[in-house]
C-alpha cells in the first residue's frame, strides 16, 4: 500500500531522514513513533506530497508519489492534529461543505454512516463552536472517512483530549478493518491497543516491528504510558 524507498529529505545541510526503507502493508495499523523533532512530519508531509522527494521514491498503490501524477491522491485520505472547521457552521454543514469540495454530489446516506461511527448523529444540528475538543476531532475523522479512501495518516488524533474523548476515538480507528493506517502517536496504550507495527524514527534513521518486538526492544523514554 505505501513503499518508500531509499528517501533522503534535509533542510539546508541537515539531514533529517536519510535512508528511509519501508512498507506499509494492506489493512496494517502502523504507529509513526519518534521524539520530538526527530522528522515525523517531514515523513508524513512526504507521503502527502506536500514535500518533493529530493532523493528517493515513494508510492501509495503503485503509484509514484510526483506532481505530473496525481492518481495516487485517490487511495489516501489525511488528517491533521488540527482540522480546519467552520465555527459557525453545524457539524453536519461541515461535513456536508467538505463532501461538496471533493466530488459532484453528495451522498447523505454516507454522511449519516460516517457521522454515526464517530457518535455525533445526534448532535448533527449543533454549531461545532460549541463542540468539545473530542467532538471536534472525531468531527474531523468522519470528514477524512467520507472519503472512503483505502489508506488514513492521522497526525496526533487524539492530541489534547482528555480520556474519555481518546476513547471514543480509539474505538472508532479500531472498528476500521478495511483501512491501512498511518497514525503518528506519543501515547503507548493507544498504540498498544490499535496498532500491529510500529514505524521507528530515530537520528533520520527508521524501523519497522511488530508492537511486541518494539516493545521489548527499545527504551520508551519520550513515549507516554
Amino acid at each position: 500500500m505505501i513503499t518508500v524507498s531509499d528517501l533522503n529529505q534535509s533542510f539546508g545541510k541537515k539531514l533529517v531522514l536519510e535512508s528511509i526503507n519501508i512498507e506499509i502493508n494492506k489493512h496494517e495499523i502502523c504507529a509513526l513513533v519518534g521524539r520530538n523533532g526527530a522528522g515525523k512530519s517531514t515523513f508524513i508531509n512526504s507521503l502527502l506530497g506536500l514535500l518533493p522527494v529530493k532523493q528517493g521514491c515513494i508510492t501509495i498503490n503503485g503509484v509514484h508519489v510526483t506532481k505530473k501524477n496525481q492518481d495516487w491522491k485517490k487511495a489516501i485520505a489525511y488528517l491533521p492534529e488540527k482540522f480546519m472547521l467552520y465555527p459557525m457552521l453545524t457539524g453536519l454543514e461541515n461535513i456536508t461543505f467538505f463532501a461538496e469540495a471533493v466530488g459532484k454530489t453528495v451522498d447523505h446516506d454516507t454522511i449519516e454512516s460516517v457521522l454515526k461511527s464517530v457518535s455525533l448523529w445526534e448532535d448533527r444540528t449543533v454549531q461545532v463552536k460549541k463542540y468539545s475538543k473530542g467532538m471536534l476531532q472525531r468531527l474531523g475523522l468522519a470528514i477524512t472517512l467520507y472519503q472512503d479512501s483505502s489508506i488514513l495518516i492521522l497526525d496526533e488524533p487524539t492530541s489534547g483530549i482528555d480520556p474519555m474523548g481518546r476513547k471514543e476515538i480509539l474505538e472508532v480507528l479500531k472498528s476500521l478493518h478495511d483501512k491501512t493506517i498511518l497514525l503518528s502517536s506519543h501515547h503507548l496504550d493507544e498504540i498498544k491497543q490499535v496498532c500491529t507495527h510500529v514505524a521507528y524514527l530515530n537520528n533520520g534513521k527508521m524501523e519497522k516491528y511488530t508492537v511486541e518486538d518494539f516493545l521489548q526492544t527499545h527504551n520508551l523514554g519520550g513515549i507516554e504510558s
